[in-house]
């Protein structure tokens, strides 16, 4: 193609999503203001569930590991990238999970990464709920095995597929807590139906650790940790309000990722300011569960002024007509001081377009009470306006 085909490319598909109503861009918060705006904004769009991000006990560690090793682990873990804190890291991992050992990756993305790619293989196949995260996909994909999808959240579907893939090595992959619709995966029908097959299962807690199970995540709640033939993926940058991800798993699973999963051969070891926040962060949450209790009664309060069913996790979300609609009630309701979350086409795995507003620990239940008061009103009338 020429400069200008490439040209002509882009302006077309900059049309189509202006067509489509799914336009996308990342306006700019400081000091917990909108730019442009001198009003101070109530938050309820961003994943920092705990409110840990600006945690001194967080800040502290932060800053103390950045005083001690620097900006960077500079190197591969394989290299010179493994530091003290990061052994630390995984240590309060295992605390917080009750899972036998951790391996901490870069990003939450990047331990999705590692885990499907450096678990399948030839010979492999690979299983996804039919909503699971994006980085799940792009692992599966990445695998180069072959890779199909399950009814979302449906035990019986995954039964019948794993049964047409009767002697294959096959790993199932989904979310303990979706952060779309908000509902909880049945875990342990679909590790039931995982073990009858012999597959593995792998469950991605971005959503579950630090809100469900008192902060330890579903898998514990349910009474899953440590169980065989389960995986556990998780993120840093959500309740643990850092950056990062992991994989909890049994010692065997572990060593195999040290030795084969790209995503952590080849990447710099996660920072260490970085680690040192999210240890800090997951000793809070193992020692004061009343942190998720929090957040479980700000998302029914929300929940409540949306006419809503409570969602699993913290994350609730409000169906809104269209693209359009969900776009003008976000942007209105930044206009009057609040934040929230928009949910469109084709982020959305029921191509249904939704409000998202994030319960957060670190709130007042006032404030809660009044921002969701709001958000109904606001979306009320865009919804009115859109039929």
């Amino acid at each position: 193609m020429t400069v200008g085909a490439w040209d002509a490319w882009l302006a077309e598909r900059a049309d189509l999503r202006r067509a489509r109503g799914t336009v996308r861009s990342d306006p700019v918060l400081r000091e917990g203001r909108v730019e442009g705006s001198d009003d101070t904004v109530l938050d309820l769009a961003s994943n920092d569930y705990l409110g840990l991000s600006q945690d001194p006990r967080v800040l502290a560690a932060a800053h103390a590991a950045l005083d001690r090793y620097g900006a960077s682990a500079t190197a591969s873990r394989l290299v010179t990238g493994t530091l003290p804190v990061h052994r630390d890291l995984e240590a309060a991992l295992c605390r917080l999970t009750g899972q036998p050992t951790a391996l901490a990756f870069s990003t939450g993305y990047a331990a999705n990464l590692g885990a499907l790619t450096a678990l399948s293989g030839r010979g492999a196949e690979i299983l996804l709920d039919a909503h699971a995260h994006a980085s799940l996909h792009d692992a599966a994909r990445m695998s180069r095995v072959p890779h199909a999808t399950f009814a979302h959240s449906d035990p019986v579907d995954l039964d019948r597929e794993l049964a047409l893939r009767a002697g294959s090595r096959v790993l199932v992959a989904v979310e303990s807590i979706y952060s779309v619709l908000g509902d909880a995966a049945p875990l342990p029908e679909l590790l039931a139906v995982c073990d009858r097959h012999g597959a593995l299962l792998v469950v991605d807690e971005a959503h579950g650790i630090g809100v469900a199970g008192r902060g330890r995540g579903l898998v514990a709640a349910l009474g899953l940790t440590g169980t065989a033939n389960l995986v556990v993926t998780m993120t840093l940058s959500k309740a643990l309000g850092s950056q990062g991800g992991a994989v909890l798993a049994p010692l065997a699973v572990r060593d195999h990722l040290v030795n084969t999963a790209r995503s952590f051969i080849f990447d710099t070891g996660l920072a260490p300011a970085a680690a040192a926040a999210a240890r800090a962060a997951a000793d809070i949450v193992t020692s004061d569960p009343a942190l998720a209790g929090r957040v479980r009664s700000h998302a029914e309060t929300i929940a409540a002024a949306l006419a809503i069913e409570p969602a699993a996790g913290a994350v609730q979300s409000l169906p809104m007509p269209s693209p359009d609609a969900a776009v003008a009630a976000c942007l209105a309701l930044r206009e009057r001081g609040v934040l929230v979350g928009c949910f469109r086409p084709p982020s959305v795995p029921d191509g249904v377009s939704r409000l998202r507003v994030t319960a957060r620990a670190d709130l007042s239940p006032d404030d809660v009470a009044t921002a969701a008061r709001l958000i109904a009103e606001v979306a009320a009338a865009h919804c009115g306006a859109a039929a």
